[in-house]
């Protein structure tokens, strides 16, 4: 007698011969959990006492490519800086496979669909790896985010393989100096002049300098600075916001022009500047309503040609809506006349339109309305087919 005496996944049975016995197995072998056994077979006499010998059989389970590769995160997410070097890698991506030997080998490839997404044609991986290199250098203010997908592939045969999506988002860099947009003189340097009458309070509102940063967050933070003054006692400036007012009013002993030189700085780790100047003129208060004349007139013009505008756009529609309703008007009557010939035609009608005519009867007054009849039509006496009877308003005045 021949038996196993553990709980392994293996059966002896007999065989037709005496004493021959086949080892099979009794369920599936998975190599990934348990790639060995050692299957101890017990012999066994039935004399007495009985003999018995052992022996031990090691079997090693073969590998098979029963499994695809698996990446270490689903989806992925990167965080990379604009302004890579083209080239270098940004981030790397990992997959393993449980089956052993060739079968467990992976390579890396990026998936490109057709006019799907252009910009992994900006991309490369290390296919034995999984490094991404970028052959571009990202902007930020040009792209944000992106995304794409990479294939894992084994070795086997036949192979399997499983893709991931990876999404990537560009980190802002302090890259972009500020641009002043207010003052801008003709030539394109950030100049201006204002004129302010001379008998200003304080507090007033002298000008506005106006700029924008096309980084973001931090790094698009403005803040504003008086970098240059002829007088500090005169004028102010909004960190925040780049306003310029008057700290007090103007005397006799000021001067009439006034230079003031303004610092626009970002908020990045190394920030970047710009400069504005303004030219601040004080006049007599007469001059200083000219040309606030000057420009309200200019300012007129302009709303005068967009009222010049308007006032063609109505008109036109006007017109338009008018028309409409006479072809309406028009529709309408041609549908009149069609049922009135159709319905209310007689033998002895000529074609004219209908009439009435009033008659007395007793204390009754009548209206016949019908069409006009043509000569020798008669009345049909007795008839009061379309007639109307009215009410004798002379009897009633009469009564009351």
């Amino acid at each position: 007698m021949c038996y196993i005496n553990q709980d392994l996944p293996f059966l002896l049975t007999p065989s037709l011969q005496n004493n021959m016995y086949s080892l099979v197995t009794k369920q599936l072998l998975d190599r990934e959990q348990q790639s060995q056994y050692n299957v101890v077979i017990v012999a066994k006499d039935a004399g007495e006492p009985s003999l018995s010998s052992e022996k031990t059989i090691t079997i090693d389970v073969s590998d098979v490519n029963d499994n695809s590769p698996e990446f270490s995160h689903s989806p992925y997410t990167f965080y990379i800086t604009e302004n890579n070097n083209p080239g270098a890698a940004i981030f790397s991506v990992t997959a393993r496979d449980n089956d052993e030997g060739s079968n467990a080998v992976i390579s890396y490839m990026i998936s490109r669909d057709r006019g799907e997404n252009l910009l992994t044609s900006f991309l490369n991986v290390n296919s034995e790896n999984g490094d991404i290199l970028a052959l571009k250098s990202f902007d930020f203010e040009m792209l944000k985010t992106f995304q794409f997908q990479v294939v894992a592939t084994d070795s086997g045969a036949p192979s399997l393989s499983t893709n991931v999506t990876v999404n990537v988002f560009i980190l802002d860099q302090n890259d972009n100096a500020p641009v002043i947009l207010y003052p801008l003189s003709s030539n394109g340097s950030a100049e201006g002049v204002e004129e302010i009458p001379r008998n200003v309070n304080a507090g007033h509102l002298v000008t506005k300098v106006r700029a924008y940063d096309a980084d973001i967050g931090y790094n698009g933070w403005l803040l504003f600075s008086l970098q240059e003054l002829t007088d500090h006692s005169l004028f102010a400036l909004d960190r925040y916001t780049g306003q310029i007012r008057t700290l007090r009013s103007f005397t006799e002993t000021d001067e009439a022009e006034h230079k003031l030189v303004i610092l626009v700085k970002d908020n990045g780790n190394v920030s970047l500047s710009a400069t504005a100047t303004v030219i601040v003129k004080l006049v007599e208060p007469k001059e200083a309503f000219a040309a606030s004349d000057v420009k309200s007139a200019a300012k007129v013009d302009e709303d005068d040609n967009v009222t010049f505008y308007l006032m063609i756009t109505l008109g036109s529609v006007s017109v338009l809506f008018l028309i409409s309703i006479i072809v309406l008007i028009a529709m309408q009557c041609s549908r009149s006349t069609d049922y009135i010939s159709k319905y209310l035609q007689e033998t002895n009608y000529d074609g004219t339109l209908c009439h009435s005519i009033q008659y007395r009867s007793g204390d009754k007054r009548y209206m016949l309305v019908g069409p006009r009849m043509s000569i020798g039509s008669t009345i049909v006496p007795g008839s009061h087919a379309n007639t109307l009877v009215l009410p004798d308003r002379r009897r009633a005045s009469e009564e009351l």
